[in-house]
């Protein structure tokens, strides 16, 4: 298994067992309309986020500045361990700036071929 593989298998793994364990509390569309920001308030007093409903179906994720903050930063370390393999494995290019322009005009040629 390659470094690459098992860091998606482990954030999958993660991400599949955080859902089974986590069941998060919704408000719905309705009941933010009458309470306002003191539904949200309360839901997250219990909960990290919760879910927002607009006609039953889950359309919004709501959570604390501090929870935004806490994701980003995994979401950052993620892709710094994403980099790190990379360059561990040896998947990069080394070329000026000028090369990686052409490369990338190359790349956009056949795209739009």
């Amino acid at each position: 298994m390659t470094i690459d593989s098992a860091f998606n298998h482990t954030i999958d793994y993660t991400v599949s067992n955080a859902k089974q364990e986590f069941i998060m509390s919704t408000i719905s569309a309705n009941d933010l309309k009458t309470k306002g920001v003191k539904a949200i308030e309360e839901a997250l007093a219990t909960q990290p986020e919760v879910a927002v409903s607009v006609r039953g179906q889950v359309k919004y994720i709501v959570m604390s500045e501090e929870q935004y903050q806490y994701l980003r930063e995994c979401e950052l370390e993620a892709a710094l361990a994403e980099s790190k393999a990379d360059l561990d494995a040896g998947r990069y290019v080394k070329e000026t700036v000028a090369q990686h322009i052409r490369r990338i005009n190359k790349l956009n040629a056949k795209l739009a071929a």
